[in-house]
């Protein structure tokens, strides 16, 4: 019988450090046993700048998942993000030799290792090879094409790659714990995990995941993943913008963009003054509804159409499903409005999956990365086969 298995997803974020511990069962269902959360210092658009300060915020992180779940954590697996992360896909081509005409597992191989040999830039190192599909003589195949008749096997890969020493920095973080690092996942990519489910990558479908300092994204269609990306804007950057037209403190900006702000567009949400107080309730400032909610929205706005220009081209029409919105400053009051505005497509908020334990939590969208993070690993657990380790990820291909 198999047995129950524990991991656990570490997220490095600007606003928030998350590491969650699940257990998955010899069934499949998931437990989720305990999360730690910590406050984030020392991170700016998902990108450690004092590593001093994230290591201490890791650490606890560390030791509350540990006292929540009451397991004792040696690995993680890792999600990553920043601007410099970068998405393509590459079709890689095999003729077999003019005596053969059957597809033998070598054939496949050879086909894939061209797709997988990407030009990348030299400082940038590897961190997924996502298999699309398949194609005989050009014609497509979702499953290998292992004994098929053909003249000329293909190979189509999704790969991401980023910065080298940025994606060190993180890993030398979690390492100093000490903890090994199971395996690097592309933030959203982890967020798709529990965000979509067969049906939408089937019939195509968008997630945002929009945080403190970054918007990710990873675009499905026919069951694939076709793009992927992040952009260097998120909700920190909105409360930036109150604080410079306001003249608030920044830590009040926040308050009134949580509180009182609203992106929709709708008139009716934007008549009158918001009244802030002081420490001791003494009146303080007044902000006008209607400058708040411009501020507010148009920088969302900005950010969601620098995202529509960065999918392939026709790919808003490929979106049969719908857009699906998570993190933090998804919460945004009118957010999914404006998002319907700009991609003219359903809009829908990541329903948890059915999970036992401490699941209340999960309900949140900013913990939505967290999570799929396990079910990656549940993935990755369940299909596992001979690939290169974690370090040969951290160096070029070069074959």
């Amino acid at each position: 019988m198999a047995r129950t298995k524990i991991h656990v997803g570490l997220e490095i974020g600007t606003s928030k450090i998350c590491m969650v511990v699940g257990e998955v069962k010899s069934d499949g269902s998931v437990k989720i046993l305990g999360v730690g959360q910590s406050k984030s210092v020392g991170v700016r658009k998902g990108e450690i700048y004092d590593f001093p300060q994230v290591r201490a915020c890791v650490k606890d992180a560390l030791v509350k998942a540990e006292d929540a779940s009451d397991v004792e954590i040696g690995s993680v697996f890792l999600s990553v993000t920043g601007a410099h992360i970068q998405g393509v896909n590459h079709l890689g081509s095999y003729r077999l030799p003019d005596n053969e005409d059957t597809i033998e597992p070598e054939h496949v191989k050879e086909a894939k290792e061209i797709a997988r040999a990407v030009a990348i830039p030299q400082d940038h190192v590897y961190i997924h090879h996502i298999i699309r599909r398949f194609g005989v003589d050009g014609f497509h195949h979702a499953a290998s094409p292992i004994g098929l008749t053909g003249r000329t096997v293909d190979a189509n890969f999704h790969i991401v790659h980023g910065i080298r020493s940025r994606i060190e920095n993180q890993i030398k973080c979690v390492r100093e714990m000490p903890l090994d690092v199971d395996d690097l996942v592309f933030a959203p990519i982890a967020t798709a995990q529990v965000a979509l489910d067969r049906e939408a990558r089937e019939r195509g479908a968008l997630v945002i995941d929009i945080g403190g300092g970054t918007t990710d994204y990873a675009l499905y269609s026919d069951g694939m993943i076709e793009a992927t990306g992040c952009i260097p804007v998120g909700g920190d950057h909105i409360t930036n913008d109150i604080h410079l037209v306001t003249g608030l403190p920044f830590s009040k900006a926040e308050t009134l963009k949580v509180r009182e702000g609203d992106a929709s567009g709708d008139s009716a949400r934007s008549v009158g003054v918001v009244k802030l107080s002081d420490e001791k309730g003494f009146a303080e400032a007044e902000v006008k509804r209607q400058l708040l909610n411009d501020i507010i929205r148009q920088r969302l706005e900005e950010t969601l159409g620098l995202l529509r220009r960065r999918l392939p081209d026709g790919a808003i029409e490929r979106i049969g499903t719908g857009v699906f919105l998570s993190g933090g400053t998804s919460l945004m009051r009118g957010f999914g409005e404006l998002a319907h505005e700009v991609f003219q497509r359903d809009i829908y908020r990541p329903e948890p999956p059915e999970l036992s334990g401490v699941q209340a939590s999960f309900k949140d969208p900013q913990f939505t990365t967290a999570l799929g993070l396990i079910r990656y690993a549940q993935i990755v657990e369940s299909d596992r086969a001979p690939k290169r380790g974690l370090l040969s990820k951290l160096w070029p291909f070069s074959r």
